[in-house]
């Protein structure tokens, strides 16, 4: 029987150097198969996502590709750094000349771009609403002192707010606790966040209901914190930090129409072919 082969990178994401920000796999389908094999493929990369690209043609014609993420449990719906670090691959080692991408997605259309500051994307802003703190979570995640509760309508992200850094930085949650928990709203990742010394805010993003103690760099929590933080500090441009033990920088313009930019720069750290 004949095997499938299909080219595979590694691309480190909202990543200044080497071994820092947010790992991703990039698929390259030049073939179609069947979803069970990609989440196989994602469970055998054991990144918190893979991206999945289509490239044929037609696509490359049009500079229009399909793109989804799993990560190594479930598909998910939206992923900043997967399309970073796709949009990385597709100038770098694709050949795509044009200086802007266009994603077909469960989410809509996403953007990516050429910038002086690594690469663009252009994602929908998360409307967010403020909700009663969830005690058993706060405990489970070893959080004290809550000021206060907000889940992105979209996303369905929860953004827990701390007074200082420090509350953030040393966070140990017990994630055998948090996925034993039952919420009244459908909570798919906890990000908490504080306003930052050095930036406007830092967080960090955890997400063990999808296989993922603690995402390195997170963009899609960042489409809900970028709203949040606009209406706390008057701003629509951010310098936001994600406080993993990797780190990643991640700029941040809200721009017209319900849209923002989230800036980063991508490196391509291993490429290859996956054989199934």
């Amino acid at each position: 029987m004949e095997k499938n082969k299909l080219p595979i990178y590694i691309v480190d994401a909202f990543a200044k150097e080497a071994f820092g920000g947010n790992p991703a796999g990039v698929c390259i389908l030049n073939h179609s198969i069947e979803d069970k094999e990609m989440q196989l493929i994602a469970k055998e990369i054991n990144l918190s996502e893979t991206a999945f690209v289509t490239i044929d043609e037609n696509s490359l014609k049009n500079n229009e590709f399909n793109l989804r993420w799993f990560t190594p449990k479930v598909e998910v719906s939206m992923c900043g750094h997967g399309t970073l670090a796709t949009a990385q691959v597709l100038f770098e080692e694709i050949g795509v000349e044009e200086n802007e991408i266009k994603f077909q997605t469960q989410s809509g259309v996403l953007v990516a771009k050429k910038g002086e500051n690594g690469i663009v994307l252009d994602f929908p802003i998360d409307k967010y609403e403020m909700v009663e703190v969830p005690v058993e979570l706060l405990k489970a995640m070893g959080i004290e002192n809550c000021k206060e509760a907000a889940y992105g309508k979209n996303t369905k992200k929860l953004i827990l707010r701390v007074e200082k850094e420090e509350e953030v930085l040393k966070l140990t949650p017990n994630f055998e606790g948090m996925k034993n928990l039952n919420f009244n709203i459908d909570v798919k990742g906890v990000g908490v966040t504080t306003k930052g010394r050095e930036y406007d805010f830092i967080t960090r993003y955890f997400n063990p209901w999808a296989g993922i103690n603690e995402d390195p760099v997170t963009g899609t929590v960042h489409t809900a914190l970028a709203k949040y933080w606009g209406d706390i500090l008057g701003k629509r441009e951010f310098k936001a930090y994600q406080a993993s033990d990797r780190g990643g920088e991640i700029i941040i313009k809200i721009i017209e129409n319900g849209r923002m930019e989230m800036i980063g720069k991508g490196i391509i750290m291993l490429k290859g072919e996956i054989n199934f």
